[in-house]
């Protein structure tokens, strides 16, 4: 009688190799030309997307006046970004984009949560009702006049508050939100309702901490309109001293109006430079959220 073995669950005769049931063995990958053309499609979108960053990230390194497309640069330096922290002209815009990112995000991700708690107490009069004037307003909206106006009558225009309280409700955030509740298991608020928990002591201590994964995506959302934020300073901002980045960046990209420049920067590499500080922030900050973004982006996508 041959000698058998146990490997991995399976009684198999002594020598010969387990290669598990045919439903569990990894499948062998082939080439087939869908699999090339997606990847050939996928390489050329990366390389749309990587080529004029790496160029504008090559000339804000450059300090030689010299155009066009280098691998690497000239003659290596710091200078653009030097003149641009040491500049009062970009270095106040750079903290108003600062303030209004932070502000804007904490206050953006607290009417979120809260708007979308509400939204799921099934026992709450007129929930339908109320869900459905918010998704109402997802297709139509007063326009730009009818906005501009009540902004002027509340006091709006001209104040820092008020490219902050405008984009701070985005029903689409909340509707991802209420989406992402729903499918806490509500046998976990039942349980904290008998063991005398308030629906807000609920809300702090189960809805919160489960949804990390939706705090983070959103509040990513949150974030990037924010700091690219240039209609509502546009709109509503005419004083040049509560200018964000981005509008400061416009008008000297518009009138040539770069700071002066420090060491050997030139006019090419200052330019440059600035547009690499606006979109650093978040291609520092987003691989740290990857993980979370890539699975509360989903959220909702999938009903059990």
């Amino acid at each position: 009688m041959a000698k058998e073995k146990l490997v991995k669950g399976y009684i198999t005769p002594a020598g010969l190799k387990v290669q598990g049931p045919p439903h569990l063995r990894k499948p062998k990958s082939q080439l087939t030309a869908f699999n090339f053309v997606n990847g050939l499609l996928f390489i050329i979108v990366c390389l749309i997307i990587i080529i004029p960053i790496w160029k504008v990230l090559i000339d804000s390194l450059d300090l030689t006046t010299g155009y066009g497309m280098k691998i690497l640069p000239t003659k290596f330096g710091l200078d653009g970004y030097i003149s641009i922290f040491s500049n009062q002209s970009l270095l106040r815009p750079l903290w108003v984009s600062i303030y209004t990112t932070v502000t804007g995000t904490f206050l953006g991700l607290m009417l979120c949560t809260m708007g979308a708690y509400v939204l799921i107490q099934w026992d709450m009069p007129f929930r339908t009702t109320l869900a459905n004037i918010l998704l109402f307003t997802m297709i139509f909206s007063g326009g730009m006049i009818p906005s501009y106006l009540v902004m002027r009558g509340l006091g709006l225009t001209d104040n820092p508050l008020g490219p902050i309280l405008l984009p701070a409700i985005n029903v689409y955030n909340l509707v991802l939100m209420r989406n992402f509740f729903e499918g806490v298991p509500k046998s976990l608020f039942e349980s904290a309702d008998l063991d005398g928990c308030s629906p807000m002591g609920a809300f702090f201590r189960i809805a919160l901490p489960l949804s990390k994964a939706a705090l983070a995506s959103i509040g990513l959302m949150f974030a990037v309109a924010y700091w690219n934020d240039y209609t509502n300073f546009k709109l509503y901002i005419t004083n040049r001293s509560l200018y964000n980045f981005q509008m400061k960046l416009r008008d000297m990209i518009q009138s040539s109006d770069l700071p002066e420049s420090v060491g050997a920067a030139t006019e090419n590499t200052i330019r440059n430079a600035c547009i690499i500080t606006a979109i650093l922030p978040f291609m520092i900050l987003y691989p740290f959220l990857q993980k979370y973004f890539v699975k509360g982006i989903n959220i909702g996508a999938v009903k059990e």
